[in-house]
Order: C-alpha cells, then sequence, then structure tokens
C-alpha cells in the first residue's frame, strides 16, 4: 500500500482529476480567483491554468504528496507563475492567520483527515471579506445513491488516497461559519452516479 499510495495514486489522481468534464467545472470556479491567492491541495497543478494573471498578485499553496508538488511546480514554471508550493496538510497550514485574500479548494475535502479542522485553518488564513473557491465531489442527495457511496466507500478510499465518496460538500463550509454564494450542484455525465455528484461555490468569511 505504501508503493501504491505513493506512486501511483497521484497518477491516478492527476488523471481522474482532468477529465474534461471536470475542467470544464473549474474553469467555471477558479478564474473567480484574486489578490493573494493560497489553494490547498494544489498537487497537480489543475488549476493553474484558469488563474488570471490580472488579478492575481500571489500564488502559495499546499500538498501532502511528494509527487503531485512536482507536477505543481512544474506548471508554476510553465506558466512563468512565482510560486511559494509547500508539502503540508490542510489541518495544520504553515502560513500566518489572514495572508489571503482567496482560497482555492478543488477536489480536497474528500480527502483530508479533519475536514473541521481545515476548515477552521482555511478560515484562519482568509482575511476577513476574503472568499474560499470551493468545488468538490460527496454525498449524493438521493438516498438510494448515497446507499451505494457507503457500500463502495471501505473499498474506494484505500485505493485513492482516502477519499471519501460519502462526505457532504457544502454543508461543512456553511457549518464553518461561510456565507454561501452562487452555489451549483449537478450529477457529472458519463460517470456512475455514486462517484459523480458534484457541489461548488463560493464563500465568504463574515466574521
Amino acid at each position: 500500500m505504501a508503493f501504491w499510495e505513493t506512486h501511483v495514486v497521484p497518477r491516478v489522481i492527476k488523471c481522474a482529476c482532468a477529465s474534461p468534464a471536470i475542467m470544464e467545472l473549474r474553469a467555471g470556479v477558479v478564474p473567480r480567483a484574486q489578490g493573494r491567492v493560497f489553494e490547498i491541495g494544489c498537487g497537480g497543478g489543475l488549476n493553474q491554468q484558469f488563474y488570471d494573471p490580472a488579478r492575481v498578485t500571489a500564488f502559495a499553496g499546499i500538498d501532502p504528496s511528494g509527487k503531485l508538488l512536482d507536477y505543481a511546480r512544474a506548471a508554476a514554471v510553465e506558466r512563468g507563475l512565482q510560486a511559494d508550493i509547500r508539502e503540508g496538510v490542510g489541518e495544520d497550514i504553515p502560513f500566518a492567520d489572514e495572508s489571503f485574500d482567496t482560497v482555492v479548494c478543488t477536489y480536497t475535502l474528500c480527502s483530508v483527515h479533519d475536514p473541521v479542522r481545515v476548515l477552521g485553518e482555511l478560515q484562519r488564513v482568509l482575511r476577513r471579506g476574503g472568499q474560499l473557491l470551493f468545488l468538490e465531489h460527496g454525498l449524493s442527495p438521493d438516498a438510494s445513491v448515497a446507499k451505494w457511496q457507503r457500500r463502495i466507500e471501505p473499498v474506494w478510499k484505500p485505493l485513492m488516497g482516502g477519499c471519501h465518496l460519502s462526505r457532504p460538500a457544502t454543508a461543512p463550509v456553511r457549518a464553518a461559519g461561510f456565507h454561501i454564494e452562487h452555489p451549483g450542484q449537478q450529477y457529472m455525465p458519463g460517470m456512475p452516479r455514486w462517484a459523480s455528484w458534484m457541489e461548488w461555490g463560493t464563500a465568504i468569511k463574515v466574521d
């Protein structure tokens, strides 16, 4: 499993999270980033093509996977982006309070160990009035689909780097104290319904 997690999972994640349909969703969320931007789970560098250089003044990110960080750093060099990209986890973000105007979180909350603590950390590093742009897959609102998500999750999770199929996506963001704007949700076409429920939005730090 150590070999799988270190060498196979990063490649599987980079491929799965770069499907045309998912990249289209990213393109609808990530360009809203502005000012000082922090991306949690930045490994793979898949979002970097969507940042508007006229709106982003600084970029920083973390990811726990060394292999995915290699991809992210290469993408930053390719785009000429001055980036502070570090190895780290969302439960202990290595940046000061209120350091950023925008936080970007795409397909990351599904696999963190403690989503409540991670969202608290995102609140901490975001300035008051700043925005959290999120795009996540998660628990389906349909009971029949959710049942299958819970059945499949014990097999899915160890194969996909700790990814949970049955975690709610938007509700924990709201519960962390963010005000949600521009919410969206849908099943992705061409994917099994148990793996394709997506939610996204802009979450504003209000206190």
